[in-house]
């Protein structure tokens, strides 16, 4: 397969799989944009691979395979392809894309985050990671920045995403918060939207936005449409956040929506930055 083929190819799975995300990299220009995509694209895969229904093992050995997959020659997959092209030419380092697939990796082993510590940990694999190697992208030498922006976002997934997590069998919230605020998990299984859950959330809600605020800073660095790809993410999940403490932290019927109007004066004043 050639890269012009492959490359079409993470595009169209960007489009359909992650339009919010598309939002975004449509602002980039098309060398970018593509390795962009492609880097979605692996994430998707990861993505898709542990959140799957085989047996934790099977999983575990298929994300094996990837990561071996990742220094071997990518073959017929248009995935590896784009990605293996997007590489080389703008040197997006190994250790973000073999991080990603530990990620997936501990979600087959661990259901359950004791802290906020363990957690940040699992955030900075499966989002931080993400963060680092599209960085690689955009021009920037701030890998820590990117890690911190991908932490944010991947707080605001956690707090989104509460009831599949749930469905899938697992809590990211840290048990000792859960603690703390009074919530059990009896109360996630039933979906009770009691005070206590509403400050336990809000509790999550500020540390995410506090990690928002510093991974936002990494726009400083970044080309005008660069920031402008990147500021539009940012934007897109902070309104998704203040979407879900609008409607009180119910989050366990499915994931808020913006409208597509809404969306465009996200992408609007990013452009205007």
């Amino acid at each position: 397969m050639i890269a012009e083929d492959a490359y079409a190819e993470v595009e169209r799975l960007t489009r359909q799989r992650a339009r919010n995300f598309a939002y975004g990299i449509m602002l980039l220009p098309r060398p970018k944009r593509r390795a962009i995509a492609a880097v979605y694209a692996f994430a998707r895969r990861v993505d898709d691979i542990a959140d799957g229904s085989l047996p934790d093992e099977e999983k575990r050995a298929l994300l094996e395979q990837l990561g071996r997959q990742l220094e071997a020659p990518p073959g017929e997959d248009a995935m590896l392809v784009a990605l293996a092209d997007a590489r080389q030419r703008f040197s997006i380092p190994a250790p973000a894309l073999t991080a990603l697939i530990d990620g997936g990796v501990q979600d087959t082993e661990q259901k359950r985050y004791a802290d906020f510590d363990e957690l940040r940990g699992y955030c900075a694999r499966v989002a931080g990671a993400v963060g680092r190697a599209c960085v690689a992208v955009y021009g920037a030498e701030e890998p820590a920045r990117a890690e911190t922006l991908g932490i944010a976002l991947q707080l605001i997934n956690i707090i989104r995403d509460v009831g599949e997590d749930w469905r899938l069998g697992r809590v990211y919230l840290p048990q000792d918060e859960l603690v703390r605020f009074g919530v059990g998990e009896e109360d996630i299984a039933a979906g009770r939207l009691t005070p206590a859950w509403r400050e336990l959330m809000s509790f999550q809600a500020e540390r995410a936005r506090a990690h928002l605020a510093d991974g936002v800073t990494l726009l400083d660095y970044l080309d005008r449409r660069s920031a402008a790809c990147v500021g539009t993410f940012a934007g897109l999940y902070r309104s998704t956040l203040e979407r879900i403490e609008k409607n009180g932290f119910d989050v366990f019927d499915g994931p808020p929506s913006l409208s597509p109007v809404r969306k465009l004066r996200v992408v609007g004043g990013a452009l205007a930055r």
